[in-house]
């Protein structure tokens, strides 16, 4: 450990209480699953941050790797991803999405839209510092294609993050690209590929609005069109959604994640763990308003164990 990553006992007590406390918990004939959900369940980022240090710095052991051995499932997981710091969980995420069989190009498109510019530029420094490789050389080395155009564009990316936009002239000239690419089935344009991938989110949202007002219809109708759509039009598609209303985005995501025979684990943790600090609440509150059940009540009824119990727990209701 670096003298930089030492903490002291007098000023963060409490991260070294904790850090005994999981200490304890991981030892004996079992582990203490409650105690490790009540502890971790209730400590926000820093807070997680400094009780890896304390507990690094009491054991000489990491605590990551600790919980890795002692848990198992869908629990192990979830923890896992909680316990990291967000931009190290996010490339944690990207690189279990590149490197399956088929990438999972749905979980590349989100860090990448929906995060801030800055954000997104802490898990591209995550990504290399862990894994000794950029995440856009990863993405294009998995990808091919339109495909690899466009989440090539959105990894790279560093949109202006500001509100102020050009509604009049690059608004409508912008929805007018947009609309003749959909209307000519070019979805492969590389105008509409630049201008999902470099424009501000407050511009992007100005154009969709000019779209919807002169041609009666939303973008993301139109992308999809009347027949079934190829994988390229549904990663347009999702880049819009999360561009533009990611809450609702996120519903969605839940709303699916539950609905399959068999739970989508691996997304309804995904979407709990990363938002659970930011906007949670209001994606509880839409799931309510368009499903008419508590977001909480679904997932537990679809979900068990010490998973539910922890899942719950960031949800904001003890089990």
């Amino acid at each position: 450990m670096a003298a930089s990553d030492l903490i002291s006992q007098e000023h963060y007590p409490q991260a070294f209480e904790d850090a005994e406390a999981l200490r304890k918990a991981c030892q004996g004939w079992g582990t203490d699953e409650k105690a490790i959900i009540s502890i971790l369940g209730h400590r926000n980022a820093e807070q997680r941050k400094q009780i890896r240090l304390a507990y690094q710095q009491l054991y000489q052991e990491d605590l990551v790797k600790r919980l890795e051995s002692e848990l198992t499932g869908d629990f192990e997981k979830a923890v896992y991803r909680w316990i990291l710091d967000p931009a190290d969980r996010d490339a944690v995420l990207a690189h279990v999405a590149i490197k399956k069989s088929d990438v999972d190009s749905t979980v590349i498109i989100e860090i990448s839209c929906i995060r801030s510019p800055d954000e997104l530029l802490e898990v591209r420094k995550a990504y290399q510092n862990r894994y000794k490789h950029s995440l856009e050389e990863d993405v294009a080395a998995h990808t091919k294609g339109d495909l690899r155009k466009l989440l090539v564009g959105l990894v790279s990316s560093y949109r202006y993050d500001g509100e102020e936009i050009d509604n009049r002239k690059l608004g409508h000239s912008e929805a007018e690209i947009l609309h003749e690419a959909i209307k000519e089935k070019a979805f492969n344009s590389d105008e509409v590929i630049r201008i999902l991938t470099t424009r501000s989110k407050a511009q992007l949202n100005a154009i969709f609005n000019r779209y919807r007002e002169e041609h009666a219809t939303s973008i993301t109708k139109n992308l999809l069109g009347d027949s079934p759509p190829n994988d390229f039009q549904k990663a347009l598609h999702t880049t819009v959604r999360c561009l533009t209303d990611p809450h609702k985005y996120f519903a969605k995501i839940l709303r699916d994640g539950v609905k399959k025979l068999g739970t989508d684990e691996d997304s309804v943790t995904r979407v709990i763990v990363t938002r659970a600090e930011k906007d949670l609440k209001v994606i509880k509150e839409l799931y309510y308003k368009k499903n008419s059940v508590p977001l909480e009540e679904v997932v537990a009824k679809e979900t068990s164990g010490d998973y539910k119990r922890f899942l719950l727990t960031l949800l904001g209701k003890e089990y």
